[in-house]
């Protein structure tokens, strides 16, 4: 069976030449063996006028960024109550029992591991709590571990001091306060 048209754009490891004589004619895909990261192009796909000149839109038309906070008065009151509220909370995608990603599943096997108790607080149900705890933390992805009340850290810095001895010894401060 050939392949007629392709609708939607796709990504292979391999890079992709896209070949045609005539525009208008379907595309013929030759996969490279070895794989590269420029998409390389023989001719124009759409045929875009290259003269085309754009005038800039009204004022009133143009889009703004608002500077509104994710993290509201309320939310950090809520975090903050939540990070103190156990000696160890971890902020995933999932739970401790169904992790939704590796990251978060690797910091729940290392306390795990070191038979930690902890609250896990599943961010992808509320994203207004996701947005704020990024803003909270002034760290950007998840899973985020706070120990004592404090930020220790992602998956990266978590497996570190795990293999290098220091979380245990964190943890146990923690604990022990």
């Amino acid at each position: 069976m050939a392949l007629r048209s392709v609708k939607t754009p796709f990504v292979t490891p391999a890079a992709v030449v896209v070949s045609s004589s005539i525009i208008n004619k379907p595309q013929s895909f030759r996969f490279v063996s070895k794989p590269t990261a420029s998409l390389a192009v023989h001719q124009p796909i759409y045929n875009i006028n290259p003269n085309l000149k754009l005038k800039p839109s009204s004022p009133a038309a143009r889009f703004r960024c608002s500077a509104s906070s994710a993290l509201t008065p309320q939310l950090r009151d809520t975090l903050e109550k939540l990070v103190n509220s156990e000696k160890v909370v971890l902020f995933m995608k999932g739970t401790r029992d169904f992790p939704m990603c590796g990251f978060s599943n690797t910091v729940v096997q290392i306390l795990k591991n070191l038979n930690v108790p902890f609250e896990d607080v599943n961010i992808l149900e509320n994203e207004m709590l996701r947005q704020g705890l990024k803003e909270y933390s002034s760290w950007p992805t998840f899973p985020q571990l706070y120990i004592g009340g404090e930020f220790f850290g992602g998956c990266d810095i978590t497996l570190e001091a795990f293999q290098s001895g220091e979380l245990q010894e964190v943890v146990e401060r923690a604990i022990c306060s």
